[in-house]
């Protein structure tokens, strides 16, 4: 039988008809989706995996839901991980809607982000705002129906519910961004709007090591050595002191030698010896006081938000006599973490008052969820995932790195930017899986502590 004379069977006029019944069909017996598209961020150069990804852009889209039944898939099973949810969609929408609106933004886009422009692609992710659910694009049908009047005119997009790994989805749509706020690795930062000064005591002895002088530094150190001194009569105690390394060239050396115990009761300048560290050549004399001078120097609060070295200043004796100094130094966690002497001084009556430099302050802004905020001295970075004011709590994701107590965070965007005063509860929320719940209820029923915990061999 031969074709209806009164068509052409694929001219333009009626690809055209089709396609504009498809599109009204879809605007009336469809649902308003979001298509978002992944962006590729970082890849693995050898076998080309996509090690990290972003979504921030996000394009309306009308869709028919294919499964209009309900959600297929394997639906909600028990695995070894626990509940596991398997829902699947699948979608239809048209193939020119796509083309024309949004194929072109996709195409200016660069070629590392976005590899294929002209069609919807596997990994990309569609919000189903009926069950306000994020699904990934799994596989895009485009042969069905198969070329109709000569063309397609539609893509189907089956779907799968979308595991969260930590990708980056920032679509400034609210809706979307809650469904994962609190999904995934999240640390707490307990946030100060100000530093806190370090606090120090002293003690005094008689007899002490005054100073020490470097004469040789030595070379060849691969490690710190050990600096001890010759005892003093019996009795008293013997001093102690830390060497401090520097390297130049490659060469590393004895830089000085700082006093942690200025010892007491000596009646000579003591014997310096320097050992260990895989070096050798360095030496050092010292010179030792008849009268009371500062002999320890004790941190008793290491203080929050120091980025730089504060200042150490002690009271000088109370009459004639040589004031005593020290040097402070910064632990990891932006805290004063030792004071040694660099001069004991001479002639006090008791333990001097030390004063300590003040922390930086700041505390400031409103961090906005999903920049990236960096620690000052970690150089970690996180994205935001909720910043409570009131409690100065910030959530945290997408982590690369340590925090440390007592440093600055700073948020990229937003500028605001607080001290840590401590880091909290590291958590991963992830609803498709229970395995921490199922290994403690386990734990209560078998001592895994044995190599057999089903027999008694």
């Amino acid at each position: 039988m031969a074709l209806n004379p009164f068509f052409l069977q694929g001219s333009q006029g009626e690809q055209r008809l089709v396609q504009e019944l498809i599109n009204e069909q879809l605007k009336i017996y469809g649902i308003e989706v979001t298509y978002i598209p992944r962006k590729y961020v970082r890849k693995q150069t050898i076998i080309e995996e996509i090690q990290s990804s972003t979504f921030d852009d996000n394009f309306l889209l009308e869709a028919y839901v294919n499964t209009y039944d309900g959600y297929g898939g394997a639906g909600d099973i028990m695995t070894k991980f626990g509940v596991s949810l398997r829902d699947e969609i699948s979608l239809t929408i048209s193939k020119e809607r796509f083309e024309d609106f949004i194929a072109p933004f996709l195409d200016g886009m660069d070629d590392d982000e976005i590899e294929v422009s002209t069609r919807p692609r596997e990994g990309d992710l569609v919000y189903f705002p009926l069950g306000g659910r994020l699904f990934e694009v799994k596989f895009v049908e485009h042969e069905n129906p198969f070329y109709q009047l000569g063309k397609n005119y539609i893509y189907e997009l089956k779907c799968e519910l979308f595991e969260y790994e930590d990708e980056i989805i920032d679509t400034t749509i609210d809706d979307i961004t809650d469904t994962v706020e609190t999904i995934g690795y999240i640390e707490n930062l307990v946030l100060v709007s100000a530093g806190t000064t370090a606090r120090a005591t002293a003690g005094i002895a008689l007899s002490c090591v005054n100073q020490i002088y470097l004469t040789n530094d030595g070379s060849g150190y691969t490690s710190t050595p050990t600096v001890t001194f010759s005892s003093p009569p019996t009795g008293f105690t013997t001093a102690t002191a830390v060497a401090i390394t520097t390297t130049v060239n490659r060469v590393t050396s004895v830089k000085e030698i700082l006093i942690t115990n200025a010892g007491s009761g000596y009646t000579a300048a003591p014997i310096i010896s320097i050992t260990g560290g895989g070096g050798t050549g360095a030496a050092a004399t010292c010179g030792i006081i008849t009268t009371r001078g500062v002999s320890t120097i004790t941190v008793t609060n290491g203080g929050v938000g120091y980025s730089t070295v504060p200042s150490i200043t002690i009271a000088g004796p109370a009459g004639v006599g040589v004031t005593a100094e020290a040097r402070a130094f910064i632990g990891a966690g932006g805290t004063v973490s030792n004071i040694y002497i660099t001069n004991s001084g001479s002639t006090y009556d008791g333990p001097p008052t030390i004063t300590i430099g003040v922390g930086a302050t700041v505390g400031v802004g409103t961090f906005w969820r999903n920049e990236v905020v960096t620690g000052n001295r970690s150089g970690t970075t996180a994205r935001v995932k909720r910043w409570t004011s009131s409690t100065r709590i910030l959530e945290i994701g997408n982590i690369n790195g340590d925090f440390y107590p007592g440093e600055v965070v700073t948020g990229s965007r937003s500028t605001a930017s607080y001290h840590i005063a401590s880091v909290g509860i590291n958590t991963i929320n992830d609803k498709y899986r229970q395995n921490e719940e199922i290994e403690s209820e386990a734990d209560l029923i078998l001592d895994f502590s044995q190599s057999n915990p089903f027999g008694n061999y």
